[in-house]
């Protein structure tokens, strides 16, 4: 492989800075640089030279050995004051050395993954956990980066790598009495894969809300007050209120951060009968908008609830507060707003306590696949089809190696390592 290397840390002025190389020229390339190099895992102070003698900085210099390091070949870290001057001045140092060049998008994360240093499951949890906003995407980051996915995959794939080598023992003996029958160990192992697959995937669905975010739709007839709750969360005007009946015509959203969830809130149009056509277009995108989304919260006018199919969660709550007294919600006084964000931060804390460490959607499709070929073999196996249990047994193996990166995934690398920054 090529040597390469990048600043690691956010480019722009800081107080230090972090170029890494890795590869198998990166101790002579550093040494060329700052001459000997620090003990491996150790850090050392140096002074950083060009090639025309003249100092460069003062750096601490960090050295990994092959199979130490992040993406498991020699590496070697300088952290520097972090000018860009400094930095653009040791990359161009860097750049002049015979066999080194700069690192592409996310690809110190990908010799990780081909040096066997992270699977890919954890590829993805290393950039979930670049991308978390809130502490709910961190914890549920962590969870796949520190390779709980994979350690499920593996189980699952121990227990039906068993089941297939019964099922491949009698189609060897098939001419010779086999003196135990091994369908009911088979049909046990399989049935323990599919219920740990079925409960990863009931949490994969929520997961995958926290990662990309939960909706809250507020849903009511016009001037019911919406965009003024809207903005009393927000902390901020976000949609403009009048008391013009129709104001909003189009779905306005917010992202917060709801008790370390993420959480994007959509103000909707007024739910009425309507002759306008623009205004009816809002109507309809508001009542689309609130079918997908995880949470309604409903704002009754008196007597008056729209007509709005609820789910299990939803809120209804009077509206306008301020004028009619008694429990209910005001955006422009703030009296109940408190209340309906516990009430809506407790509804999607209980949901994302069911999460598991599948997070994304080519995960729960790799389950599923997983999960339709062990109950194809189940059924098989009350015909005593050994051939065919076989072949279903090998599918499902291949598509829990999909899940983790053994096979199967060269169409989903380039997809995967362009989301990750230059120096990672």
């Amino acid at each position: 492989m090529d040597t390469i290397f990048a600043l690691a840390s956010a480019p722009g002025a800081a107080g230090v800075a972090v170029v890494r190389i890795s590869g198998p020229r990166a101790f002579s390339a550093a040494q060329s640089l700052v001459g000997d190099l620090p003990d491996a895992r150790r850090a050392g102070l140096r002074i950083v030279r060009g090639s025309d003698g003249a100092m460069i900085d003062e750096a601490l210099v960090l050295v990994f050995g092959q199979g130490a390091s992040f993406t498991g070949e020699d590496v070697v870290e300088l952290q520097l004051h972090g000018s860009t001057a400094v930095v653009s001045a040791v990359l161009r140092e860097l750049s002049d050395i015979d066999g080194l060049r700069q690192a592409e998008a996310g690809e110190f994360t990908r010799r990780a993954l081909e040096n066997g240093r992270l699977d890919l499951a954890q590829v993805e949890g290393l950039a979930d956990l670049i991308e978390a906003e809130t502490e709910a995407q961190r914890r549920q980051a962590m969870r796949v980066l520190s390779g709980r996915l994979g350690e499920k995959a593996e189980t699952w794939r121990l227990d039906i790598v068993r089941a297939a080598a019964l099922v491949e023992a009698t189609i060897d003996f098939a001419d010779e009495d086999v003196p135990v029958d091994v369908m009911p160990e088979v049909t046990e192992l399989l049935e323990r894969v599919l219920a740990g697959l079925q409960s990863e995937q009931r949490g994969a669905v929520v997961a995958e809300r926290v990662r990309q975010g939960f909706e809250v739709a507020i849903l009511g007839a016009p001037n019911v007050g919406k965009s003024t709750l809207l903005n009393a969360l927000a902390g901020r005007d976000a949609a403009i209120t009048s008391d013009i009946a129709g104001t909003t015509r189009d779905v306005i959203e917010v992202r917060m951060d709801l008790g370390g969830l993420p959480v994007t809130v959509l103000d909707t149009a007024g739910l009425r009968e309507t002759e306008d056509l623009v205004e009816s277009l809002g109507i309809q995108r508001a009542r689309d908008r609130a079918a997908g989304a995880d949470i309604r919260v409903v704002l009754a006018d008196g007597d008056f609830v729209p007509d709005v199919e609820l789910c299990d969660g939803d809120i209804v709550v009077q509206a306008k507060a301020d004028l009619r007294g008694g429990d209910g919600v005001s955006g422009k006084t703030g009296a109940g707003v408190s209340e309906l964000v516990d009430r809506i931060r407790t509804e999607l804390s209980g949901r994302a306590a069911l999460i598991g460490t599948a997070t994304r959607d080519r995960h729960r499709v790799a389950m599923e696949l997983a999960e339709g070929h062990l109950r194809a073999a189940i059924a098989l196996g009350k015909d005593g089809e050994s051939d065919l249990i076989a072949e279903e047994i090998r599918s499902a193996v291949r598509a829990l190696d999909s899940l983790v990166g053994r096979v199967d995934v060269e169409n989903l690398l380039d997809e995967i390592f362009s989301s990750f920054c230059i120096g990672k």
